[in-house]
């Protein structure tokens, strides 16, 4: 038969397992806005009960139950939602980055717009334009010269917007994968520490919890793929284990860029930054260097007008004007190389024949020239009268020649220019367009990039939230549900109590009252 003490115990238990799922909804409430935290819950289960003792069947009620014990306490965690999230973060940082990217780029390019470089452009054509119905005024070239320097000065800042982008860009990457060797080494050691705690039977959930959302944040700067064995998580990136049970791989920037350009890293914040700099940053600064080169130096086809007098030792078209054929005794179509070789068919005020390259490098280079290096002639800049305007000279009695400082053929043909084709890719026979029409192009590029990236990460931002919010539906800490379940738990404790205190009362009459009648 049970022992007397019997129901005491029975009652002890009850009270110890409650006060277990006491603390532990105490616990789930005290972490509801706890980032990462998983919503845990005590395992409740019957004790192994009493069987009757008699020689082959006792009279008494077998099977007699001895009460109730928590046997673990465990986690709410689903690991298929673990990898969708994580599978989806690492697309919503790539196209995070890109598209803070893109947004920066626009500011930068800041068209369409009355301060961007198509007004700066429009002003330098105008500014020509001006000059051409008075070329020999001063105020017209200075303005023309203002106006150049301007547009130049638009083009070197915004080269060096995107050159400290793009730098910045590189910075971030080296941040980025700092952080990612923080967040394995991290994962490193709780794998240790889990498999120690576990190994002596107890659940680490709360250290489960931190290593989960630490791989989290490691899912969204790079592709990651989780597998758990017996030592913890092993994480591989792109064909590099990064962490191996307690041991990691310490990576460096180097490394992260051999993955990228290898292809076997397609994902993640640092992917999407590398990709952005050297796609998008990189892009635009080889497409403004570009325009700029082509503008200054690319060919071009001009018609020059019956009546011109080339410079001396002229070549066009591989015709070389020299002597009695310098003049011009028809309109004559030419192919030209860029507004520095417009220039140089002209003549300047100063009366000097063979005009200089309009626009040269800081060292007076021509060749190559970009959006960073490019500038007004020295030259011209320090004299504004070197500025070509005339294509006529005239011939003086003792052979001398005199400059027709009133004519005005190449500053119309200057003027002109803005709709001339330039060649931006030679060799293609598809690649003439106007520089106006070039910037366009380059522009509706970067808005068309701009909004397909805000549409992808919009798209990506909503997988991410849903496949969370499902994630939170499993794991999340409800109030309401805990509150409910403390009110439970708290009715049982105060009935196991109470079942104590009764069972104590009878075990006071047993022991205090009985054998004591006629004393």
């Amino acid at each position: 038969m049970a022992s007397t003490f019997h129901g005491l115990e029975t009652a002890r238990r009850s009270l110890f397992t409650t006060q277990s799922a006491l603390n532990t909804t105490g616990h789930n409430i005290a972490n509801a806005n706890t980032v990462g935290y998983s919503r845990q819950v005590v395992n409740m289960q019957a004790t192994r009960p009493i069987d009757a003792i008699g020689y082959s069947k006792s009279a008494a009620a077998g099977q007699l139950g001895t009460g109730v014990e928590a046997n673990s306490i465990t986690r709410i965690r689903e690991r298929f939602l673990d990898n969708q999230f994580r599978n989806e973060n690492k697309s919503h940082g790539n196209f995070s980055v890109q598209l803070d990217t893109l947004s920066k780029l626009e500011g930068i390019v800041n068209e369409p717009s009355d301060t961007g470089f198509r007004t700066v452009i429009s002003n330098f054509w105008n500014s020509w334009s001006d000059l051409s119905k008075n070329p020999e005024n001063a105020d017209g070239r200075k303005v023309v010269m203002e106006q150049t320097m301007a547009m130049v000065d638009a083009f070197n800042y915004t080269a060096k917007q995107l050159t400290d982008l793009k730098s910045d860009l590189t910075e971030n990457v080296d941040i980025n994968v700092k952080t990612v060797n923080s967040l394995t080494n991290n994962i490193a050691q709780l794998n240790e520490e889990i498999r120690r705690i576990e190994g002596l039977g107890d659940h680490a959930n709360d250290l489960r919890d931190q290593r989960d959302l630490l791989t989290d944040q490691l899912s969204g700067l790079v592709d990651i793929r989780v597998v758990e064995t017996g030592m913890g998580y092993n994480i591989n990136m792109g064909g590099i284990q990064l962490v191996e049970g307690g041991n990691r791989t310490e990576i460096d920037a180097a490394t992260i860029e051999g993955v990228v350009a290898s292809g076997e890293l397609t994902s993640g914040t640092i992917y999407g930054t590398i990709h952005a700099r050297d796609r998008f940053v990189d892009g635009y600064i080889k497409e403004l260097d570009k325009l700029v080169d082509t503008m200054a130096n690319g060919e071009f086809e001009v018609t020059l007008p019956k009546g011109s007098v080339l410079p001396d030792g002229t070549v066009l078209n591989g015709v070389t004007y020299s002597g009695a054929n310098r003049t011009l005794t028809e309109d004559t179509t030419v192919t030209v190389k860029g507004l520095n070789g417009l220039h140089q068919l002209g003549y300047n005020i100063a009366g000097e024949q063979g005009g200089l390259p309009f626009f040269t490098d800081s060292a007076g280079g021509t060749a190559g020239l970009t959006a960073g290096s490019i500038r007004l002639n020295p030259a011209i800049a320090a004299n504004s009268n070197l500025i070509s305007t005339s294509m006529r000279i005239t011939q003086n009695a003792d052979g001398s020649e005199t400059v027709v400082n009133g004519n005005n053929t190449l500053a119309v043909l200057f003027s002109q220019m803005r709709d001339a084709r330039f060649d931006f890719d030679p060799g293609t026979g598809e690649s003439k367009n106007t520089v106006d029409a070039y910037f366009r192009s380059v522009v509706g590029q970067l808005g068309v990039q701009a909004a397909e990236a805000t549409r992808m990460q919009t798209n990506q931002q909503i997988v991410v939230d849903q496949v969370n919010s499902r994630r939170q539906s499993v794991s999340g800490v409800s109030l309401d549900e805990e509150m409910s379940n403390m009110i439970r738990f708290q009715h049982a404790y105060n009935a196991a109590a109470r079942n104590m205190t009764m069972i104590d009362e009878t075990l006071d009459r047993v022991i205090n009252g009985m054998g004591r009648v006629g004393i």
